[in-house]
């Protein structure tokens, strides 16, 4: 039985996830801060639900005290939880504006991972599952047939390249786990106002495909649903 902790999933793509791995026999662990809409949505999908800010660090280390204490491993971490931040304009961007983003979209893999690496070294194939975005990628922000590139959104492409790039860094340390990258694409979720062309299960695919991937698939990529895409 795979054992997978899903933070920020009460709604929107971590929730799809999690709906999708229980059904494909996960024991999945959903990762919410709202106690009540987190065990609300874990009720219905039949998983279990663990309080977690991202952004706390007693809250993170309280969370994996907890899956310690209930499961005693975890096979796939999913880094989902993000925010999207200020649009548009830069011009009246602050300092406090950065750092809530990074907190939870970069910051917050950095705790989360970290306090889950022992119990991910429990496992006998443990695997890591970075949430990142095609927003973040330089190739795809420069291409106007993308639609990333009519986007402006400065904190959420910074933090988003940043964590494409601790992606590749923890692959390259951890060598004893699969640390991957997941681009949802432009799907439609709260983050945009439910404007994204695809749907959430459209959405999840390439988060799926990486938690469900067997021994010695690779280490260090980033996908989107139709396969690898640039990191730059």
């Amino acid at each position: 039985m795979t054992t997978t902790f899903i933070t920020g999933a009460n709604k929107g793509l971590g929730h799809e996830t999690a709906r999708r791995l229980v059904a494909l026999g996960h024991t999945v662990i959903i990762g919410a801060r709202d106690p009540e809409r987190g065990a609300e949505a874990a009720a219905a999908l039949g998983a279990r639900h663990v309080r977690i800010d991202v952004t706390d660090d007693a809250s993170v280390a309280a969370a994996a005290a907890d899956v310690a204490a209930h499961e005693g491993v975890v096979d796939v971490l999913i880094n989902n939880a993000g925010v999207h931040g200020p649009h548009g304009d830069p011009g009246d961007l602050t300092g406090a504006d950065a750092l809530g983003v990074f907190d939870v979209n970069v910051f917050g893999v950095i705790r989360t991972t970290t306090a889950f690496l022992p119990l991910l070294r429990r496992s006998a194939d443990p695997v890591v599952v970075n949430v990142s975005s095609g927003m973040g990628s330089l190739a795809l922000t420069h291409d106007p047939s993308r639609a990333e590139s009519s986007v402006v959104a400065p904190l959420y492409t910074a933090s988003k390249a940043a964590l494409t790039m601790l992606t590749t860094q923890y692959a390259k340390a951890l060598k004893d786990i699969r640390v991957n990258a997941a681009d949802p694409g432009y799907t439609a979720t709260d983050l945009n106002g439910h404007s994204g062309p695809q749907t959430l299960a459209e959405g999840t695919d390439a988060i799926v495909r990486l938690a469900t991937e067997g021994p010695g698939a690779g280490s260090g990529r980033f996908i989107d649903r139709t396969g690898p895409i640039d990191w730059s």
